[in-house]
């Protein structure tokens, strides 16, 4: 599974290993709405550009400045857009939001540096590039856990690798909306169904989807303890399948929609197709906390309050074992 940040910076590098001196554009930081999300990438040489920072108008905006040398490529260098009213228009920005963007040149030099993150990248191994803005230095430091962008004292902290992976089996109604929600709490978000039309017609937010039967695409991904896997199909065909593989697998979260006797008696189909206890114990079905939620939303909310809370207690349970 390729990440967008691997794209992009496997394309610099690609550019560097040519003899090109790319350009990287990094949103730095955001206030109010913005199309993108801190952290994102955008690789430029000579007018060919991958990734994206708003998906228009400030790409546009960017590439006119580069051709015409407002930046000389010495040291990084930000840029803001969406100052008022007219910028947000012009640049097509959601109103009252806005954005800042680091501009820096890449050279030979930082072709190591590329290199390794990329490397981590496909490894899903978390990296943290720094780098200073009055010297254009980049240093690299191993992360255990995922951290987002910061910008301070002429110093930005940049993680790249693995963040929390949602695998979610099933492109439905539920699909769409838990989608939006996890994007917007920096989940990594993948959809996989065996029914082709649903992917097809998918009109949810822009996540990965995958054709195919979900225990196969399970065990064809890196499931590792970085992801979380939840079921929402209703049919025991797809969802008893796929829960084979996840609550066998490395994933940190295993959930499956459906009621109380729903879901005794699917734990009850795994026992008799050979999980053993101790995998069937791992199942949070119902998925979610307990809010009397009926609608899409409030099944969404409901589905990733579970996860944060799961998520805090594994967490602390890891921090006591570390301090023991």
């Amino acid at each position: 599974m390729r990440s967008q940040d691997l794209d992009v910076l496997t394309q610099a590098q690609q550019w560097l290993n040519a003899g090109e001196r790319p350009w990287l554009c990094t949103v730095v930081q955001t206030i109010g709405s913005s199309p993108r999300p801190a952290g994102s990438l955008l690789a430029v040489c000579n007018g060919q550009l991958i990734g994206s920072l708003s998906g228009g108008c400030v790409e546009e905006d960017l590439l006119e400045k580069l051709a015409s040398g407002v930046f000389n490529g010495e040291v990084p260098e930000l840029c803001q857009y969406g100052l008022n009213s007219e910028d947000n228009e012009r640049l097509g920005l959601p109103c009252g939001g806005s954005m800042k963007v680091l501009v820096e040149q890449l050279t030979p030099s930082n072709a190591e540096w590329v290199e390794q993150v990329t490397t981590n990248i496909k490894g899903r191994q978390r990296i943290v590039r720094e780098v200073c803005l009055t010297t254009r230095a980049t240093t690299l430091h191993p992360a255990t856990a995922f951290e987002p962008l910061s910008l301070s004292n002429n110093r930005m902290r940049q993680c790249f690798g693995p963040r929390t992976r949602l695998l979610l089996v099933g492109a439905g109604q539920l699909a769409q909306t838990l989608s939006s929600l996890a994007l917007a709490m920096d989940y990594e978000v993948v959809v996989t169904d065996p029914r082709e039309q649903l992917l097809n017609d998918w009109p949810g937010p822009p996540v990965e989807k995958i054709l195919g039967l979900p225990d196969e695409v399970i065990l064809q991904q890196q499931v590792d303890a970085d992801t979380a896997i939840i079921t929402l199909t209703h049919d025991p065909r797809i969802d008893d399948m796929a829960l084979l593989e996840a609550l066998e697998s490395e994933a940190w979260y295993v959930g499956a929609l459906g009621s109380v006797r729903t879901s005794d008696a699917r734990r009850a189909r795994l026992r008799t197709l050979g999980l053993t206890d101790a995998a069937v114990s791992r199942l949070h079905a119902p998925v979610g906390l307990a809010i009397g939620s009926k609608t899409p939303w409030e099944i969404a909310v409901a589905i990733m309050g579970g996860l944060t809370e799961v998520r805090h207690q594994t967490r602390k349970v890891s921090a006591s074992k570390g301090t023991s």
